[in-house]
């Protein structure tokens, strides 16, 4: 949602710390929020026991317009036209900690809204990643709480799955 708070620097850095585990899945990381390139600059420039996330090298994009964030949903409040015809904005101008796993052709296909004090799970993102790309390769759908190395499901036409091993 913003920088230089509480919770933001830890998931960027989390990010940072497992951004080796998602480049060798093909997957980019690409960080967005409603403040500006000057102020991501800062943040970057500023070390960790300050409050900054120097070290950071994946890109953080500055959606000071919040076209991005309106677009995917995760702007705390919304736009809407006033009694003479003027655009406003009724809330709070933030967005809430979105993550989206996003395929090549540009398809949303998870996503999951936390509110600002509830931080993210890097591991359960890179779970994801694998149960998609196992999903894809196998033609098959992952359970509940479904890793790598676990046994999924093939979809039958009587609609009872049958366990694969993806052993």
């Amino acid at each position: 949602p913003k920088d230089f708070t509480y919770v933001c620097p830890t998931e960027i850095l989390a990010f940072q710390q497992k951004l080796s585990e998602f480049e060798k899945r093909g997957v980019a990381v690409v960080a967005a929020s409603t403040d500006t390139a000057e102020s991501h600059l800062a943040w970057l420039n500023t070390p960790r026991k300050q409050g900054g996330i120097q070290g950071v090298t994946y890109p953080i994009v500055a959606d000071a317009s919040k076209t991005i964030t309106d677009n995917f949903g995760v702007l705390a409040g919304e736009y809407d036209y006033n009694e003479e015809g003027e655009l406003v904005f009724e809330g709070a101008p933030v967005a809430h900690r979105g993550t989206f796993l996003i395929d090549k052709e540009g398809i949303v296909r998870h996503e999951y809204v936390n509110f600002d004090s509830l931080g993210r799970n890097i591991d359960d993102s890179l779970r994801i990643v694998d149960a998609w790309h196992f999903s894809l390769e196998h033609g098959v759908v992952c359970p509940a709480n479904w890793e790598e190395g676990q046994d999924a499901m093939k979809a039958t036409p009587s609609g009872v799955a049958d366990y694969l091993s993806s052993h």
